[in-house]
């Protein structure tokens, strides 16, 4: 998709606060700092509109871009954040929750993992939560201009092992915002996730 126009529409805490247009969405999700941002303005051909942040758990809100009028990125709050109260993070696990389960116009979830680690516990649980609940899933590593390229299999082969990745219900690729790699695979299965409904 050629992007030239995005708006960030709203911030939502419940689902009275939901857009109601109908206009397919897709959320993102990941660690704090793994890469969402950058991930968001590459896909959107910016460079800063959606805001890196060197205080992670800064996003406490589903926040809604609209991208040429025609669908929804949800920028979900990171998880692994230190520094959020134990009383937060359970609200943030319930809004998210709440969401993801019961939002009809969910097409798929894109969830970043870091190219260079294997994933964490949140990032595992996180995927087969998704997995669990039968919703598409795109497992996108990030940072992957970082990992020398005949390494790059055996990075997707721990990433897969450690989620239990689901082929039937889930994609994978890796991304880099540093040259771009991985864009169009990604845009390709949100023009693929749109069409299959």
């Amino acid at each position: 998709m050629d992007v030239h126009n995005v708006e960030m529409v709203m911030s939502a805490v419940s689902p009275s606060q939901y857009p109601e247009d109908g206009r397919p969405e897709f959320a993102l999700v990941g660690r704090s700092n793994v890469g969402k941002s950058s991930l968001t303005n590459t896909l959107i051909n910016r460079k800063n509109f959606a805001r890196t942040s060197g205080q992670p758990g800064k996003t406490q809100t589903l926040n809604f871009y609209t991208v040429e009028d025609a669908l929804y990125f949800v920028d979900v709050p990171g998880y692994g954040y230190a520094k959020v109260s134990k009383k937060k993070r359970e609200e943030f696990g319930q809004m998210i929750e709440t969401y993801i389960t019961s939002r009809k116009q969910l097409r798929g979830v894109i969830s970043l993992v870091d190219a260079r680690h294997k994933p964490s516990e949140e990032d595992i649980m996180m995927y087969q939560w998704l997995d669990y609940y039968n919703i598409p899933v795109l497992l996108v590593a990030t940072k992957s201009d970082k990992i020398a390229r005949g390494k790059l299999n055996q990075s997707e082969s721990v990433i897969k092992k450690a989620v239990d990745f689901n082929p039937e219900n889930s994609d994978f690729c890796f991304f880099s915002s540093v040259n771009k790699s991985g864009k169009d695979e990604v845009w390709n299965w949100i023009e693929k996730k749109m069409t299959e409904y």
